[in-house]
C-alpha cells in the first residue's frame, strides 16, 4: 500500500558529465574517458572515417573471448574447407566493397577481389560505391519575396566511406532524398524568384555544399545539384527594379526538366537583352512573321540560301556539324548536313562521313517555317514536332544561321 501512496517521479536523465558505472566486458580506463559520449547517433562506432578501426569499448575479457571464437571458427573451416569453400569465398568487383560485422563489431572493408567471410560469426553486406542519381519531384517553394515557384532537382551522389553508409545510416536512399528535399526547400525560400531564375547553376552548387554539410557524416558525397524550374504559381510583388521576366505557365508542360528546360530558357530569354521588361509569347505560328526576303518553296532552295552564307566567321562562331532528318508529306525520309565545324563550312544533301554533333529530325513543312521566323523552335520542340539528339547547348548554336537567314 506504501508503493501506490507515493507519487512517480521522473528518472534522471544521463548526463555526460555524471560518472557512470561500466559494464562486465568493459574496461573502466576506457568507458571514463570525456571523450566517449558525444550526443551523436553513431558515437558508439569507432572513428572509422579516418581509418580508425579499434574499439577502445572492449574490455580486456571480452577480446581473449573473441579471440578464442574466431580461432575456433577459422580451424572448422579450414578442416572442411573442400565444402565451406563454397560458402566463406565471395568475389568482390571494384566497384563494390563488403562490410563485415564479426561477432557483431565492425572490422574494415574488403574487396575487391576474393573475400574470406567466416561463417556463423560474420554478417556481412555489399555496398556499391558507383555514381548514383535520383530526382526531387517539383515542390511548390514561396519564395522571400511573396512567390510562389515550382522547383525540382536532379542530384547525383556516390559513397565515399562503405562503413559509415552501412553503421550511420538505416535507409541511406530515402534519408538522403530527405534531407536534400528539405535543403531545397529551406535554401531557396531565402531567395527571391528573379535569383532562383538567373542564378540557377550557382544555386545548384551551394545547395550541394549544404547537402554534403549533413549528408558526410552517412560517408556519402553529392558529386552534382542541378536545379529544374518548373511554373510560375503565384507572382511576386514588383519591387523598384521592374517586373520579373518568368516564362508562363503552359498546361501539360509544368514538369518540364534537363534539356527541354535549357532551351526553353534559351529561346525565352533572347527578347531580354534589349527590352527586360516587354516580353511577349506568341502561339505555335506567329501572327505576324518577320518578312522576308526571298520565301524559299523547298528544302533544296532552303539549302542553296545557306551555302551562300557560309563563311568563316559563321563556322568560328558555331563550330558545330548538324545533320537534318527530313520527312516529306508522301512519306519519304530524306538527310541533308550543314558541316561548320571546319574552313568555310558546308552545307548539301546526304548524310556527313563523321558523326555530327546533333542531328534534328522534323518534316520539310517544319523546316522552311522555322528558318522562316514562323515556327518557333522551343514551341517545335515541346509539341514533339522537333527531336534533337545530341548536345541541347549545340544545337542552340543553330540560331546564329537563322538569324542570318531573316535577314
Amino acid at each position: 500500500l506504501t508503493m501506490f501512496s507515493k507519487s512517480y517521479q521522473l528518472l534522471p536523465q544521463r548526463d555526460s558529465a555524471t560518472p557512470r558505472t561500466p559494464g562486465l566486458f568493459v574496461d573502466s580506463d576506457s568507458f571514463s574517458q570525456h571523450s566517449y559520449h558525444k550526443g551523436l547517433s553513431f558515437d558508439y562506432i569507432p572513428n572509422v572515417s579516418e581509418n580508425n578501426f579499434n574499439d577502445t569499448s572492449q574490455g580486456w575479457l571480452s577480446w581473449i573471448c573473441n579471440l578464442i571464437v574466431i580461432f575456433l571458427i577459422y580451424i572448422c573451416t579450414f578442416i572442411a574447407f573442400p565444402i565451406t569453400g563454397w560458402f566463406v569465398l565471395k568475389t568482390v568487383p571494384n566497384y563494390q566493397r563488403i562490410v563485415v560485422f564479426r561477432l557483431g563489431r565492425i572490422c574494415p572493408p574488403k574487396g575487391p577481389g576474393i573475400v574470406l567471410v567466416l561463417p556463423l560469426i560474420d554478417q556481412w553486406q555489399r555496398v556499391d560505391l558507383r555514381t548514383r542519381a535520383f530526382n526531387i519531384p517539383p515542390c511548390q517553394v514561396t519564395t522571400r519575396d511573396g512567390g510562389v515557384l515550382s522547383v525540382g532537382a536532379d542530384i547525383q551522389f556516390r559513397i565515399w566511406n562503405p562503413v559509415m553508409s552501412v553503421v550511420s545510416v538505416q535507409d541511406l536512399n530515402a534519408s538522403t532524398r530527405m534531407t536534400a528535399q528539405n535543403a531545397l526547400t529551406h535554401s531557396l525560400a531565402k531567395k527571391t524568384v528573379r535569383e532562383i531564375q538567373t542564378e540557377r547553376v550557382k544555386l545548384g552548387d551551394y545547395l550541394g555544399m549544404d547537402i554534403n554539410e549533413m549528408t558526410r557524416p552517412w560517408g556519402l558525397e553529392v558529386d552534382r545539384v542541378e536545379l529544374t524550374l518548373g511554373s510560375l504559381l503565384k507572382a511576386p510583388e514588383e519591387g523598384p527594379s521592374g517586373p520579373l521576366i518568368m516564362p508562363p505557365s503552359v498546361p501539360g508542360l509544368e514538369g518540364l526538366t534537363g534539356p527541354i528546360q535549357q532551351l526553353a530558357m534559351h529561346f525565352l530569354s533572347q527578347g531580354s537583352s534589349s527590352h527586360p521588361q516587354q516580353i511577349t509569347f506568341a502561339d505555335e505560328l506567329s501572327d505576324a512573321p518577320q518578312a522576308v526576303v526571298t520565301t524559299p518553296g523547298s528544302v533544296e532552295e532552303l539549302l542553296s540560301g545557306v551555302k551562300l552564307l557560309l563563311s568563316e566567321s559563321l563556322v568560328q562562331q558555331v563550330g558545330a556539324c548538324f545533320q537534318f532528318d527530313i520527312s516529306s508529306g508522301d512519306g519519304q525520309q530524306r538527310s541533308y548536313y550543314v558541316d561548320l565545324s571546319q574552313g568555310s563550312g558546308a552545307a548539301g544533301a546526304g548524310s556527313l562521313i563523321r558523326e555530327p554533333d546533333v542531328t534534328l529530325s522534323m518534316s520539310d513543312c517544319d523546316l522552311l517555317a522555322m528558318f522562316q521566323g514562323e515556327l518557333r523552335p522551343f514551341s517545335a520542340y515541346t509539341s514533339g514536332r522537333l527531336k534533337v539528339q545530341g548536345d541541347m547547348n549545340t544545337a542552340m548554336k543553330l540560331e546564329e544561321l537563322i538569324k542570318l537567314l531573316k535577314k
